[in-house]
């Protein structure tokens, strides 16, 4: 089968040709995976979802590093080709996604029928598979540990990103008043078409007099909520925005600066700060993981999410998929879609 494969850690963005490229493509020969229980489903994949996760697991930097060589990919879809003999809720031709820790960046996938999930009929295949680890991520941080009520302040940085978009997303369908952070005139525009209730662009001003004003023209004390997946000099100014009681969502740290957040301040203003790693609830609380999959794919198929996929590229082609994370070219998802599957902006 085709499949992508990290030979070594390094930089992704490399170009493939090169011999120090860490990740390389096996065309044909990579053998495909045996239904391993009587439980066992066989997909094959259509499309799987790049991640930040992913870009940073091949350099060596995420917090699990698997064995070399490896298979990256988290996030996917696809169609069920071979079922275990005890298999009793999906058949040959199912259309289905998920997540795993490793294996998608490739043609077939054999996961445990458990961890699989029925994409509902009408639903487009390539945004079900960017719909796992994005959307999963806000979905849990923000209904299930911040618990987002309507009416609240939802504040998200990096908003024209992955899970930024899907936080935006999910705000609007919880009823929040949504402020988006983003850089470039660009993605800006694009959130206000998503219907943000206001949008900032980092490169024209400062941001935090922009969202003061914006609060007091709705009269409005501040933000409850703080969705971070970037880290940085933009958390500690975004915290001079909280109300009494605010939520924060500890995301991530694009920016590669990890925040410090004064204990002292946090007391005094009685603010909750969640970390939010979202794999870990598949060993601790597998039940909210699918839980929130399956509310966000009834969510889909009603058409309160939209997935926007920026990028899509082949397996022959990740390098440049990898680029357009590493660049912060993409708005919204990345994409690597098999079987001539194509979507969004960016088709290569």
């Amino acid at each position: 089968m085709e499949a992508l494969v990290c030979m070594k850690l390094g930089d992704p963005t490399v170009p493939m040709t090169s011999d120090s490229s860490p990740i390389a493509a096996v065309t044909k020969f990579h053998p495909v995976p045996a239904i391993a229980s009587s439980t066992s489903v066989r997909v094959r994949i259509r499309a799987t979802s790049l991640n930040f996760a992913n870009y940073l697991q091949i350099l060596g930097r995420y917090q699990e590093k698997p064995s070399l060589p490896f298979i990256p990919g988290s996030d996917y879809s696809g169609v069920v080709e071979s079922v275990g003999n005890g298999v009793s809720r999906f058949k040959v031709g199912d259309k289905v996604c998920s997540f795993a820790a490793l294996g998608s960046f490739a043609e077939f996938i054999v996961v445990d029928e458990k961890d699989l999930f029925l994409v509902p009929e009408g639903c487009d295949l390539i945004a079900a598979a960017a719909l796992p680890v994005a959307f999963g991520t806000s979905h849990v941080a923000l209904v299930h540990r911040a618990q987002l009520k309507p009416g609240q302040v939802l504040l998200v940085l990096g908003a024209a990103g992955g899970v930024g978009l899907s936080a935006v997303q999910i705000g609007k369908v919880c009823g929040a008043i949504v402020i988006a952070v983003a850089r470039g005139d660009e993605k800006v525009q694009f959130l206000k078409s998503l219907g943000v209730d206001y949008a900032v662009d980092l490169e024209k001003g400062n941001i935090i007099e922009s969202v003061k004003n914006f609060l007091k023209s709705k009269n409005l004390k501040g933000v409850d909520v703080l969705y971070d997946p970037v880290g940085g000099k933009l958390t500690k100014d975004s915290m001079k925005l909280l109300n009494w009681g605010a939520n924060i969502l500890i995301i991530g740290f694009a920016s590669g600066e990890v925040p410090v957040i004064p204990a002292n301040i946090t007391l005094v203003k009685n603010w909750t700060v969640h970390g939010l790693y979202w794999g870990s609830y598949k060993l601790h609380q597998p039940h909210v993981l699918r839980n929130s999959l399956e509310e966000l794919l009834s969510w889909l198929s009603k058409g309160l999410l939209t997935v926007h996929i920026s990028h899509s590229y082949s397996l022959s082609k990740a390098d440049l998929a990898f680029s357009a994370i590493k660049d912060r070219k993409a708005i919204g998802k990345v994409m690597i879609a098999l079987e001539g599957s194509t979507a969004g902006r960016s088709k290569l």
